[in-house]
């Protein structure tokens, strides 16, 4: 009751942030506040444990999280963890969201610092949580310093290129086009993740035309993940076309809602030059590439990793989180062999958006966020397939 009372008291004083930093020995981490579905603020326990030296694991009910010299157990589902022989409540229960579990932000902003006054401090008006301690700097064998086991490789695929210009963009300045922001936040997005130590395989990192239907099957055996980074724009007969700002994610998927085929039909016009240069040119080129979505075994890890695109951009990004769509025939992405995503980073027609994908400041934002996302994917991945899998096992 009284763990109940004092977040309750705190939430009064100072709301839940958007994201909290991880700063200790081993580098920063950032993690992002979600909500559960009575709006409690909640942060995912893998990366939270990993981020601080330690890890998780399920045994049966119960959820064993572990630091350098402590342990942890959570009852998926309900408020009580215990400690030793003590059993304590949390403010709100563990839960599982999409196969990953989350702890109450609670846990990392009050009763950590608490517990541990000599290892961490957390500063709420800053979300900046400290390892003070020497202890803590302990990491696990076989993994990285932000608790990634190494190996995992990602292909980035800055949308469009060379011939292929994309969309023009009303309040992009003359002369730059969809292609060049695509390939600019791109090579970010290929920085950020190798500093984090994620290899990246690009598909284009000059302004050339990379074939479509070729991009996606870059990532095949060895590679985690698919990205396509691509910019919306919307149709002029639009009465509200220059209003609209805000960004959403695409996976393989027999939804189709309208949004997301006017999207698709956007991004497919790029098949237009393999049919120009002679590559491909069916009567019907979509129908060369449509498969049996049934075998796409892929389906739910795109759904996770455009979940968690999602809510890291909705910290950084001014607009609305448009959240993910499906769509089943947009062309760069029914080729895939591996998880895969096409990225909307906002809209070429909005001013705000405009300048957030053009300015060096609003590119580093978005790459910075994509590469968080994609880093706790990673990990979550990780714990799905065992602690002894490496990037690519078993695939």
């Amino acid at each position: 009751m009284m763990a109940i009372i004092l977040a309750v008291f705190s939430a009064l004083i100072l709301p839940p942030p958007a994201a909290v930093t991880i700063a200790t020995p081993r580098g920063e981490v950032r993690v992002v506040v979600e909500r559960d579905h009575t709006g409690a603020p909640m942060v995912p326990a893998r990366l939270v444990f990993a981020a601080l030296g330690g890890m998780v694991r399920e045994t049966g009910a119960w959820v064993e999280a572990s630091l350098p010299g402590q342990s942890f157990w959570f009852l998926v589902g309900t408020p009580y963890y215990r400690v030793g022989d003590q059993v304590l409540v949390l403010a709100t229960p563990m839960v599982r969201r999409r196969d990953s579990l989350f702890v109450p932000l609670q846990f990392l902003t009050e009763i950590l610092p608490q517990r541990f006054v000599q290892r961490y401090h957390y500063d709420g008006r800053r979300a900046h949580f400290t390892e003070i301690g020497g202890t803590g700097s302990v990491q696990h064998a076989g993994t990285l310093p932000n608790g990634l086991r190494p190996g995992h490789m990602v292909t980035i695929d800055p949308g469009h290129g060379g011939s292929d210009p994309g969309n023009p963009g009303k309040y992009f300045p003359k002369g730059v086009q969809e292609k060049h922001v695509t390939l600019q936040i791109g090579l970010l997005v290929r920085d950020e993740l190798e500093a984090r130590g994620v290899a990246v395989r690009m598909t284009r990192t000059t302004d050339v035309r990379t074939p479509l239907l070729e991009r996606a099957p870059m990532c095949s055996d060895g590679c985690d993940l698919f990205v396509s980074l691509h910019v919306d724009a919307l149709p002029s007969s639009r009465r509200d076309y220059q209003s609209v700002r805000g960004f959403h994610t695409l996976i393989i998927g027999e939804e189709n809602s309208a949004d997301a085929t006017r999207v698709a039909r956007m991004e497919n016009e790029s098949l237009r030059y393999e049919i120009e240069d002679g590559a491909g040119a069916e009567d019907d080129a979509l129908a060369f590439i449509l498969k049996d979505l049934s075998r796409n075994e892929y389906l739910l890890e795109s759904a996770s990793a455009a979940e968690l695109v999602q809510a890291h951009l909705a910290e950084i990004h001014g607009g609305e989180n448009l959240g993910v769509r499906q769509q089943n025939r947009l062309a760069v992405l029914n080729t895939a062999q591996r998880p895969a995503l096409l990225v909307e980073m906002g809209y070429a027609t909005n001013r705000q958006d405009a300048q957030l994908m053009l300015s060096p400041s609003g590119q580093r934002k978005i790459a910075g966020a994509l590469a968080d996302a994609i880093v706790q994917y990673l990990i979550e991945y990780d714990y799905k397939v065992g602690a002894g899998a490496l990037s690519g096992a078993g695939r």
